[in-house]
């Protein structure tokens, strides 16, 4: 018997995610593991009138590409992605793995040179949607590789990913519009302001926020969601910060991250394991050292890190960094063909904007 929540994550998704209308072109990308979903999500996607392009991965094929692939080919830029980022309306990925560490042996010099071609795509995607004309999301669906990673059983692990999405509850869009709200708050009381200061036991940091805007994550680009998020202004990010949460990158683990800015850019990383991994990334292009996002998580319902950054950047008491490219929609400037999240924990510091205590030991301090 079909789980109820997918039936209900599948209606979600295509009617407050995405908005799915009448004659939009939507690419569907996904993988056979979430046959479930990919079945739930394609019928609301036709009943809604949806054009539907639905991409399946072959379990092991990115494996085999970065393998064999020539330099020609990992710079190639399919006609067919073009296609997609100039012209479709909407996009959902389903994460659905296999094998989490599949390209845990490829060399990542090889995967920034794929990253770099595309880098064209991502900024076209990314243009489109801030200017309302793209839709996309990312969700997950439960296999055994990504419970085996959150060091849970399969039924455990879908029981958490389902309740992280409050499909649960009798109207799940209610409470991420509620959820909105709350979060429109804390964008509201940072508008206008300018200059930070991250302050504690993992990070000294400085940067600047003065004209950018700070965007409510309520499920419309994630499912499940809960944080806020801007593009710092590109040069202003000074300092230093240590993700003690390992940072997953194709299913490789860096741990032990340490970044130092000068003025923008990571001018210097360490790492205690996979530290050529993290320069290399860090050296995918020009954009690559420059801070693309800063985010807070604001969902303290997802208690625990489990490997996977849909949940972990939202968990609240942490803050997120990404390298690489940033938001147009805030104000972001920062094209590059990486755009790589990390986690910091945050429960023994504060955050203070314009000398004003906004964050403090993981918790919002103001109403």
């Amino acid at each position: 018997m079909p789980d109820p929540r997918v039936s209900k994550l599948a209606k979600v998704l295509t009617s407050y995610s995405l908005e799915l209308k009448p004659g939009q072109q939507f690419w569907l990308r996904t993988t056979p593991l979430a046959q479930e979903l990919n079945l739930a999500l394609y019928t609301e996607a036709v009943k809604a009138g949806a054009y539907v392009w639905v991409q399946q991965s072959i379990p092991g094929a990115e494996q085999a590409f970065f393998r064999y692939a020539s330099d020609e080919l990992l710079g190639f830029v399919s006609p067919v992605r073009k296609l997609i980022a100039e012209t479709f309306d909407a996009e959902m990925y389903i994460i659905a793995d296999e094998n989490t560490k599949s390209l845990a042996g490829t060399d990542p010099s090889r995967i920034a040179r794929f990253r770099k071609a595309g880098a064209e795509l991502t900024a076209t995607s990314m243009r489109r949607t801030a200017e309302g004309r793209y839709r996309w999301c990312v969700t997950l669906f439960p296999t055994p590789a990504l419970a085996q990673d959150a060091d849970m059983s399969l039924a455990d692990y879908a029981d958490f990913v389902y309740a992280a999405g409050m499909l649960n509850e009798e109207d799940p869009v209610t409470f991420w519009r509620n959820e909105g709200q709350k979060q429109e708050r804390l964008v509201g009381w940072l508008k206008g302001r300018d200059h930070v200061v991250l302050k504690g036991e993992n990070i000294d940091i400085r940067l600047r926020i003065g004209g950018r805007k700070f965007e409510a994550s309520d499920g419309i680009y994630n499912y499940p969601d809960g944080e806020i998020f801007t593009s710092p202004v590109e040069d202003s990010v000074n300092g230093w910060i240590r993700f003690k949460y390992p940072g997953i990158f194709s299913g490789q683990e860096i741990e032990d991250i340490q970044l130092w800015f000068e003025d923008g850019r990571v001018v210097r990383e360490l790492a205690s394991k996979n530290q050529d991994l993290l320069t290399t990334l860090l050296n995918t292009d020009a954009g690559a050292r420059v801070l693309g996002e800063w985010g807070i998580g604001t969902n303290y319902g997802i208690t625990r890190f489990t490997k996977n950054m849909l949940f972990d950047e939202k968990m609240g008491g942490t803050i997120h960094f990404a390298v690489g490219h940033g938001f147009p929609e805030t104000g972001s400037k920062n094209e590059s063909g990486l755009h790589w999240d990390m986690l910091c924990d945050m429960a023994d510091s504060e955050i203070r904007v314009d000398g004003d205590l906004f964050y403090q030991n993981g918790q919002f301090v103001i109403g």
